[in-house]
């Protein structure tokens, strides 16, 4: 395999990415923002990949003395362009587009104990689609550590785009300076104690008449959600809306996203209104079923398992909402 990256060599890019993982292979534009640290292939199809959570993260902090379940969907997230650009030859340009996202976790896995979590992955990927040589799409099945302990797993799969196909797909879309100008105006958030975050910035959905109905809060400006200009909603956007739908049908009780399982079935564009709802499943404590629908279609569809946890009062424990939207 080759990649196109600078001059390096593809054992000098080897050695570079065991040390660390430049910012370029995650899709990510601040370094500070990678939590992968390194990669390791054991197998055809296999990899090993590590990665440290840290403990003052501004968006994915800990909440109730345990880490964020959102970064075990961010650190997969970042294995899918590392993966793609450096195990299979996918060069820079091209986009990774997810189409379905599970986990199930231990929540005791998740304690903070005050300081950054060291994180391994070990991935397996399967049902691997070239096209005239070029990398289509994969699935990925990943265990994950953190610190030494199990911590659960993670089923994904995802496809790769080409400049000129992307364009082809997204039609008008795909402008992304005319797509974010088109955006419906940002709705005022709700309270952030009812969405398990501590600043109204955070909020990602907007109340309406109905309790257990919102609308999806796309903040184009927010530094962690749309840390680089995108044509659409990005998947983490979708992934933190379901999660704080879900604290919003658990009520006051505090719950940690123990498991979620997710389709994503269109873009959400930024010109129509989207609507996500939220229904606690017949007959399956702690399960919420979260819809998303735009234009009438529906969008996303998750299914969030919820564990109960006790107000902790260690760092992290969610204070009172207020009012500056200060990042």
């Amino acid at each position: 395999m080759s990649v196109t990256v600078a001059s390096e060599r593809p054992s000098d890019l080897h050695d570079l990415l065991a040390r660390s993982i430049p910012r370029e292979f995650v899709h990510k534009s601040v370094e500070s923002e990678v939590l992968l640290t390194g990669w390791f292939p054991v197998g055809p199809d296999r990899f090993e990949v590590t990665a440290r959570w840290p403990v003052d993260h501004a968006f994915y902090g800990p909440v109730n003395g345990h880490h964020d379940p959102l970064l075990i969907a961010e650190t997969v997230r970042q294995t899918v362009p590392l993966l793609s650009h450096a195990a299979y030859g996918v060069p820079f340009g091209h986009r990774q587009t997810w189409s379905a996202f599970r986990y199930e976790i231990d929540p005791a896995a998740l304690v903070a104990t005050g300081g950054p979590a060291e994180v391994g992955l070990d991935i397996r990927c399967s049902d691997v689609v070239r096209r005239a040589g070029r990398f289509v799409s994969v699935r990925m099945d990943v265990e994950m550590t953190v610190n030494g302990a199990r911590l659960g797993w993670v089923e994904t799969a995802f496809s790769d785009m080409s400049p000129a196909v992307y364009p082809r797909l997204r039609g008008a879309y795909a402008d992304i300076d005319e797509a974010v100008r088109r955006s419906v105006p940002l709705a005022p958030p709700m309270p952030p104690g009812r969405v398990a975050r501590s600043r109204f910035a955070d909020v990602v959905l907007a109340p309406t008449d109905s309790p257990l109905r919102t609308e999806l809060r796309v903040d184009h400006s927010h530094p962690f959600l749309f840390d680089h200009p995108v044509d659409h909603a990005p998947g983490m956007l979708l992934l933190e809306a379901a999660r704080q739908a879900t604290h919003v049908a658990a009520g006051d009780r505090p719950v940690i996203a123990s498991a979620m399982d997710v389709v994503f079935t269109q873009y959400v564009e930024f010109d129509a209104r989207c609507w996500i709802q939220a229904a606690m499943e017949d007959g399956a404590a702690g399960r919420v079923r979260v819809d998303a629908e735009q234009n009438g279609v529906s969008a996303f569809r998750a299914v969030v398992t919820t564990t109960p946890l006790r107000p902790s009062r260690r760092a992290g424990k969610i204070p009172g909402p207020r009012s500056c939207r200060g990042r």
